[in-house]
């Protein structure tokens, strides 16, 4: 305990406390002597600061601390440790299945007898809803060069009043337009908003951020960031885990988080702690000065590709040496919120000078900045980049040398493959021809130069392989850099000025970060530049980059299938994997936001901008990029004078009572939510269904078929419902039923409360390689009749005759975001276990947290090496002794055995999984006390 006005605030926060407080012995070690404090990494002190302050011999032990404390020897042992993050975080599409699960578990625990409102956040949780935007049409010409616009969702709630908060100037003839559309999209989706609404009101420590406010990762860096908790005069780290993969974007401001599955971040809400191997860390030496061309995008691209090589799936990477200094907050939050694209845990930048004028240019309050100083200061957390003498010892030390960076982009259907821009053009090409696969499009050599004509808007145009039809600034990657999105818009006033324009076809968006991006850049008067190109603000929230990019105009499709064409995205955001962004765009780059807006002027991914024109003006004067490419001395000019804290502090100030149409829906105030038997987006789960307080032993599986035959990299995409709900799909066919006409289907996000929906579009994926199709397509086998069948409706036969399921897979299985119905929907078709090379983190999690046992192959096996054709029967015993990591045999009907390792690996893993999950666990814990 500390007051601001303490001179040495170290001696008096331990002469305060008790000798036997635990805080007290962290102190000690971290102050007092214990060399090897000042030896950690400065990500696992934060690991040790939680275990010691929640040390109760019980769910965190004495060994914990010990354990943590000797993490140089440890590190490599598979050490099992608790951590009890400050909060946490959820988005929209996450928070509202989360919200359904803990009123179903209300339900539950009412059922056993005990206290329904037991189950509330003992942690407290922020949801912040951004994840619900849609944008469905583009730019129309217009006389007066501005854009058309409208969105679904969220968007609904971003009336006039509130645009005008962030002063965003709205066209008269679009704003009618966009009302329209504001009251169609509210009624559709309000009772959704509603059932959240109700939740802010029946639990207690959970707040929710109305929608139109802005992406979740970025309000939480702006806005709910604290870096030092202050709760009544008692000091400790913020930290945080997450329901989204890029919850590490917050670890650019030395708050230390990651992203977990939906149902692991319940249990945290639950008061349980993440029980997690201690993590190897890899220390990232950053050097050097980047050239004035490059921004940070170029820089963590190049960093995605430089880890993936280095390999740093399930470690800490935490960065160091003097080219951090040089890096702004925003930058290094880039760096950072692209970590699951390299693999890692977390990537932690320590906080310093520069993470403190942050918070002061956010404006955040004086006395916080004070507290936040002296408290680091005092317990060896806060970081001088330039001294060598404080950095750590690190598991493995990897260098870049930032002047080495070039401008490139990643692609076309994976983040971590980066292309030098001047390489741009020969690497589509190559792609072009190349072999299906990450690189790989497979065109027959004479179909290379394809051109298609078609007509939009009355003038003609065509296409060809590589032309853009998808633009989009959007993302939390970079639309919290003010460097890059000022640069955008330089970029924009340059190229109006010279005479350059966006074809009208092309689907061009900006969806910012926050309503601050929108303030800075009408302020500094690029705004009006970038509507001219058709980047006109569509909306506050993560769109584009998860698939929210909505339809394309009906001549462009139609103009792509019928020459079957490799059309391009190109969005500044994180994400690119196949299918992702749009069904149409099967290549999709990504690249910084002036980057976006160049190739959307060029039109296609074939150029070469060091040599070839971007365009050539209305006077046959031949423009290069060169010529329009802002230099990284003019961006810092704009941004010192227009990003200012008053910014920061009118839109937050604002944040929770602005928005006028959440502010008056009306929702319930029971403590028990009472269900609607014919909603179709809000729907009690079965997952509790006849749950009891006694355990049963578990269950062996016997004669099961394979449902899904899968090969590398599959990715939580590829396996959980998103997107738009496909009119012929298992889905629609069941909202059909409902009543419901295929223009109020909305997309899978809308209805992740709604667990008979989301079963449905589970492995829906139209770009799902199934080998036992050995085609793309979101059907399967169904084994004993022969059929080919819809997944769902495979899956649906086999339960029908009481038979379990597997999943067979290559390596990463469940890469991607961390999506909780990447596991649930597994477990509702009957999915008993899944057989992979290797699994992504967080999803081995969630399959664990509902009861579905991952299986690894043994180092060197491979389905192909055992001969697995997935039309085999498999049993494997399941012994009701079991301990982390034990390996089990697998028996085929063919006679054949071998073995597998079960990635449980810890016990309070196989804790949960003896309970049928995570929370059933925490209901039994829940009707116990």
């Amino acid at each position: 305990r500390m007051t601001a006005t303490v001179q040495n605030p170290f001696q008096h926060l331990v002469e305060a406390l008790d000798p036997s407080d635990q805080t007290r012995q962290f102190f000690n070690l971290s102050k007092l002597g214990d060399p090897r404090y000042d030896h950690l990494p400065f990500s696992i002190r934060i690991l040790l600061e939680s275990a010691v302050r929640n040390c109760d011999e019980f769910l965190v032990k004495r060994s914990d601390v010990e354990s943590i404390m000797n993490w140089k020897q440890t590190q490599t042992q598979t050490v099992e440790v608790p951590f009890r993050p400050a909060r946490v975080i959820l988005q929209d599409f996450t928070g509202v299945p989360a919200v359904v699960d803990f009123a179903a578990m209300r339900d539950a625990v009412t059922k056993l007898g005990a206290d329904p409102e037991k189950i509330n956040p003992v942690c407290p949780a922020d949801l912040v809803i951004d994840h619900s935007i849609q944008f469905v049409f583009g730019p129309q010409s217009y006389s007066s060069h501005l854009t058309f616009i409208t969105c679904r969702s969220d968007a609904v709630f971003l009336s006039n009043t509130h645009l005008k908060c962030y002063r965003l100037a709205v066209v008269p003839d679009c704003a009618t337009s966009l009302q329209k559309n504001q009251d169609l999209e509210f009624d559709r989706n309000k009772e959704r908003f509603q059932f959240l609404k109700w939740g802010s009101k029946a639990f207690k420590n959970m707040r929710i951020i109305p929608p139109g406010s802005g992406i979740v990762h970025q309000v939480n860096l702006e806005y709910l960031a604290r870096v030092v908790f202050d709760h009544d005069g008692f000091f400790y780290p913020d930290s945080l885990v997450g329901t989204d993969s890029h919850t590490t974007m917050i670890n650019g401001l030395g708050v230390l988080g990651w992203g977990v599955g939906g149902i692991e971040a319940e249990a945290v809400m639950l008061g349980q702690p993440i029980s997690m191997v201690l993590p190897e860390v890899v220390g990232y030496k950053l050097s050097g000065t980047p050239d004035k061309f490059i921004t940070s995008t170029d820089i963590v691209l190049t960093v995605t590709k430089h880890l993936r090589q280095v390999g740093v799936v399930g470690k800490f990477v935490e960065f160091f040496g003097p080219g951090v200094a040089q890096l702004s907050i925003a930058d290094r939050a880039t760096i950072a919120n692209m970590c699951p694209e390299y693999g890692a845990t977390a990537a932690f930048f320590p906080v310093d000078d520069v993470s403190v004028q942050y918070l002061e240019q956010t404006g955040r309050e004086p006395e916080k900045l004070t507290y936040i100083t002296k408290y680091l200061k005092a317990v060896g957390m806060f970081r001088d980049y330039n001294n060598v003498s404080q950095d750590p010892d690190f598991t493995q030390v990897v260098e870049l040398d930032l002047s080495s960076v070039v401008p490139c982009c990643s692609g076309p259907k994976r983040p971590q493959d980066r292309i030098a821009v001047s390489s741009m053009k020969s690497d589509f090409e190559t792609c072009l021809g190349a072999k299906v696969g990450f690189k790989g499009f497979q065109v027959a050599p004479d179909l290379h130069t394809a051109t298609v004509p078609f007509q939009f808007n009355g003038q003609q145009y065509s296409l060809s392989h590589g032309s853009v039809v998808i633009a989009a600034i959007t993302s939390c990657t970079n639309t919290s850099n003010p460097s890059v999105m000022l640069g955008a818009g330089l970029l924009a006033k340059k190229a109006i000025e010279c005479g350059l324009s966006v074809k009208p076809y092309i689907k061009t968006s900006l969806s910012p970060g926050s309503g601050v991006v929108t303030y800075y850049l009408k302020e500094s008067g690029v705004m009006d530049y970038l509507s001219q190109l058709g980047f006109e603000v569509v909306g506050y929230g993560c769109m584009t980059c998860i698939g929210n990019s909505g339809p394309l105009p009906e001549p462009v499709v139609e103009a792509i299938t019928q020459g079957d064409l490799v059309a391009a995205g190109v969005l500044s955001g994180n994400r690119n994997f196949e299918g992702r962004v749009h069904p149409n765009t099967r290549a999709n780059y990504l690249a910084s936001p002036p980057l976006v807006i160049a190739y959307a002027i060029a039109g296609t991914m074939r150029i070469d901008f060091e040599n070839e024109p971007i365009a050539t003006n209305a006077e046959g004067r031949q423009i290069f990029l060169r010529d329009i490419w802002p230099t990284r001395e003019e961006i810092q000019a704009v941004e010192r004078t227009f990003v200012i804290p008053s910014m920061f502090k009118e839109v937050y100030e604002k944040i929770e009572k602005v928005n006028e149409r959440w502010n008056s829906l009306v929702a319930p105030s029971d403590k028990l939510y009472t269900w609607d038997p014919q909603s179709t987006y809000i729907k009690s789960p079965p997952f509790f269904d006849g749950l009891t307080m006694e355990l049963q032993p578990p269950k062996s599986i016997n004669d099961a078929y394979v449902l899904l035959n899968l090969g590398d990299s599959v990715t939580t995409d590829h396996i959980s419902p998103a997107g738009n709900i496909a009119r012929n799909s298992s889905a629609a066919r069941y909202l059909t039923s409902r009543g419901l006409t295929p223009r109020d289907y909305n997309s899978y996000g809308s209805r992740r409360g709604n667990d008979a929906v989301m079963a449905r579009g589970t492995f829906a994926n139209i770009r799902l390689f199934n080998k036992f199709l050995n085609k793309q397509a979101p059907q399967t086998l169904h084994l004993p009749t022969g059929e080919t069948l819809d997944v769902f409706d495979a899956a649906e036969r086999y339960q029908q005759s009481g038979v379990p399921l597997l999943v067979l897979a290559g390596k990463e299985y469940g890469s991607g975001s961390s999506r909780d119905w990447a596991a649930k929907g597994p477990f509702l078709l009957g999915i008993k276990a899944v057989i992979a090379e290797s699994y992504e983190r967080i999803h081995r999690s969630n399959l664990v947290g509902m009861g579905v046992i991952p299986l690894e192959y043994l180092p060197g096996q491979t389905a192909d090496s055992l001969g697995l054709t997935g039309r085999e029967r498999y049993t494997i015993p399941i012994p009701e002794q079991l301990t982390p990591r034990m390996v089990v045999d697998v028996k085929l009907d063919t006679g054949k055995t071998f073995q597998v390792r079960m990635r449980f690996d810890t016990d309070v893993e196989l804790t949960y999984f003896h309970n049928g999950g995570i929370l059933n666990y925490m209901i039994r814990q829940m009707s116990e006390n």
